[in-house]
């Protein structure tokens, strides 16, 4: 299934949520894809909270209305003191956008569809839009140009990012000596069992939460530059179909990489699609090799040449870190958590060590993307740090954020430092599962 995406160019983006404090966005629906018409509107919006509903056409107009009420299909006319239209003009991205409030106190919009009254979209189930200025009172010619066709009609749940806090609630030291350190600490940790190398670190999660990206971020880091040694995408299924482990080389920034990373095939919600259940158990007791061809219909068996029958210490999995889209988090099915849950049950028996990385901060808080910085100073970042904590039943400690590189071409300081940090978190977490393992050997002599 392909990706649906959003229209908004990044300046119209940025231009449309100066209307909004500090706000982030959803894709809910889009007309193109889904139907201009009502029905397929309220399937895809119906009770969904705050929304806007944003309109192209052909003379450069993106316009449109927010409301913070839900769409329920009552058919009653909704106040809203918080709704309003806008409007602007791709050639005047300089000038700030039209904003304008109902005149009428008792309406601000009727929820059988998108129908603010001066303006109707989707206007009898076609690419049109009804104008008729009157209980929002604008200049057809400055809301959309008197051009009524819509090339696309989309529409946004938008939620409150809560704004910054006085003072980040972790600490990080973000100056240029602290990437430094971080870069000489980690090729001087050694496990403590003598019989490893390199602590061996699973990476799982959904499709597209970004696995891949993380271990090519990692890489970057190391290099000194943007890598892309596995494959990434946006695919609807899992690009990575086989158990693969990455080993970094050194380099002249880094003379011994202590850690494996090791990637799996994306968690699906379908019957017979993504990581087989029933390989869990196999991939953590080492018995997958590297280039193992996934079956999502059936498990590896004993007889299969990439099946490790005698797996020793060193190739077992030593912390399990799930990997989570932090935009997409509240979207991500009871399957699928349920999956995570099944996981977390085979770790545990294994008194495997497990983390959480949740990636995209930067997509999902305008905060974040404008300063990195500001990663533990948001608000909503840290309201979805404490909903993955509750909902995956992990500790808020082991919930770790990252920017992956995705789209730049040189690294960056703020970047790498908090991914090193969260590279730290893992080794730390592998060296309980030695400390464990270390105990368990001393009680049997």
């Amino acid at each position: 299934m392909s990706t649906v995406t959003s229209s908004l160019t990044e300046q119209q983006k940025k231009k449309l949520f100066t209307l909004f404090n500090h706000a982030k966005s959803s894709l809910l629906f889009k007309a193109s894809v889904h139907g201009f018409d009502a029905a397929s509107f309220h399937q895809k919006c119906d009770k969904q909270g705050p929304t806007v509903v944003v309109a192209y056409n052909k003379s450069g107009y993106v316009f449109g209305a927010f409301t913070s009420k839900d769409y329920g299909q009552t058919n009653q006319n909704i106040v809203d003191d918080k709704a309003f239209l806008f409007s602007f003009n791709d050639n005047e991205l300089k000038e700030d956008p039209l904003r304008v409030v109902s005149a009428d106190p008792q309406f601000a919009f009727t929820d059988n569809g998108p129908n603010f009254g001066s303006l109707i979209f989707l206007h009898n189930n076609t690419a049109t839009v009804n104008s008729n200025p009157g209980t929002y009172q604008f200049d057809p010619q400055r809301m959309h140009g008197n051009d009524l066709n819509l090339t696309e009609c989309e529409v946004y749940r938008v939620e409150d990012c809560g704004g910054r806090m006085e003072k980040p609630w972790r600490d990080v030291q973000w100056y240029s000596e602290r990437r430094k350190a971080l870069l000489s600490t980690i090729p001087n940790w050694k496990p403590s069992v003598s019989s490893v190398k390199q602590a061996r670190i699973l990476l799982v999660g959904p499709v597209g939460a970004g696995k891949s990206s993380f271990f090519n971020s990692i890489n970057s880091v190391f290099k000194g530059y943007v890598s892309m040694q596995a494959n990434t995408g946006t695919a609807g299924t899992s690009l990575t179909t086989q158990f693969r482990t990455y080993c970094i080389k050194p380099s002249y920034l880094v003379r011994h990489v202590p850690f494996t990373l090791c990637d799996t095939m994306g968690l699906e919600e379908g019957v017979n699609t993504g990581l087989h259940v029933d390989d869990i158990a196999s991939i953590l007791n080492g018995h997958i090799q590297d280039r193992y061809q996934f079956n999502p219909a059936m498990p590896i068996q004993p007889d299969s040449p990439y099946f490790h029958k005698a797996p020793g210490l060193k190739d077992k999995i030593h912390c399990v870190v799930y990997v989570i889209d932090t935009c997409k988090f509240k979207l991500i099915a009871d399957v699928i958590i349920d999956k995570f849950a099944i996981f977390r049950r085979k770790a545990n028996q294994l008194g495997i060590p497990q983390l959480v990385l949740l990636t995209k901060v930067d997509e999902a808080c305008p905060l974040v993307a404008e300063d990195l910085k500001n990663i533990y100073q948001s608000h909503y970042i840290q309201r979805i740090m404490q909903e993955v904590s509750t909902r995956l039943g992990v500790s808020l400690s082991a919930v770790v954020p990252v920017k992956n590189y995705y789209q730049e071409l040189e690294v960056d300081p703020q970047t790498d430092i908090l991914l090193l940090s969260a590279l730290i978190q893992m080794l730390r977490a592998a060296e309980g599962y030695f400390d464990n393992f270390n105990s368990v050997e001393e009680r049997s002599v």
